[in-house]
């Protein structure tokens, strides 16, 4: 499956991490050495279900580096302009291509297995969209002062995850709906409202479970959609404001840290291993 990253977004004078970018894109401020995407482009690399990457919104001229096949697309000015853009080069690549993973740039936690694990997921059925959410007890559990927004039902609170399945066909249907969607993606009450005022005011109220919730926004948009419960908190994990940055910065300066230990670790067993049969060899040559 092809995988097409998002990152096509500039931080404006008004955007909390304005200060952050300097006026480049948000997919390349730093986060523990490495320009954010980077980390993404770095689990898709060990993913073993993802053949193409494709980057919406950057050049070559990043100087980005990845183990699957990079190609690049300039930003069309629009998130669903993008995603189209997107699917329509993953077509071009393999006409055979039904599905596409949609990522995110700005969840830099992800990981190569949790990319497989979705993917695999989500073909174990025939839908049009595979939408994940993240209970608010794991994300919680895992990043305790990430202060992320939930959505509260009547069974669950959730926040959304940032890495998605869709089939190819979502970019050639039902645009408008898609369009006010993804406007109001980060207001699940408003999202609410595009879909129905009934939707909206049984929403508020808490009166949906999580399920009763996909099947009327699925219902009233015309799709089979499917939600993907995730008990991992990284692809849910997206930096909007500079504490959620300084906490990935922490985050994966700490997981670098452990890496760069078990590795020294790991060669000094080594050489020790080495020297003890040189050592057992001379005391039996002694003898």
């Amino acid at each position: 499956m092809d995988a097409i990253v998002t990152a096509g977004g500039i931080p404006q004078p008004n955007d909390p991490l304005y200060t952050y970018s300097n006026g480049s894109s948000k997919a390349l401020i730093d986060v523990a050495g490495k320009p954010m995407i980077q980390w993404i482009l770095d689990a898709l690399s060990e993913a073993k279900e993802v053949d193409n990457v494709i980057i919406i919104g950057l050049s070559a001229k990043s100087d980005l580096t990845c183990k699957k096949p990079l190609h690049y697309i300039s930003n069309q000015g629009r998130m669903l302009a993008n995603i189209v853009a997107g699917v329509s080069k993953s077509i071009e690549l393999n006409k055979k291509n039904e599905y596409v993973l949609l990522v995110s740039s700005d969840i830099p936690a992800l990981k190569g297995d949790m990319v497989d694990w979705l993917i695999k997921t989500a073909m174990q059925t025939k839908d049009d969209l595979y939408y994940g959410v993240c209970p608010r007890e794991v994300m919680e559990t895992r990043f305790p002062t990430s202060k992320r927004t939930f959505t509260k039902l009547k069974d669950m609170e959730v926040c959304g995850a940032d890495v998605n399945v869709i089939h190819v066909s979502m970019t050639t249907e039902h645009l408008d709906t898609w369009e006010e969607l993804i406007g109001n993606r980060k207001s699940p009450l408003r999202q609410a409202a595009v879909i129905g005022w009934d939707t909206l005011f049984k929403l508020a109220t808490r009166q949906f479970t999580l399920q009763g919730l996909v099947e009327r926004a699925c219902e009233r948009i015309g799709i089979k959609g499917r939600v993907i419960i995730w008990d991992k908190a990284e692809p849910c994990m997206d930096v909007d404001k500079p504490h959620q940055l300084e906490l990935m910065r922490e985050d994966l300066a700490a997981q670098q840290r452990k890496a760069a230990s078990a590795k020294k670790k790991s060669a000094t067993v080594k050489v020790e291993k080495k020297i003890t049969p040189i050592k057992s060899k001379v005391k039996s040559k002694s003898k």
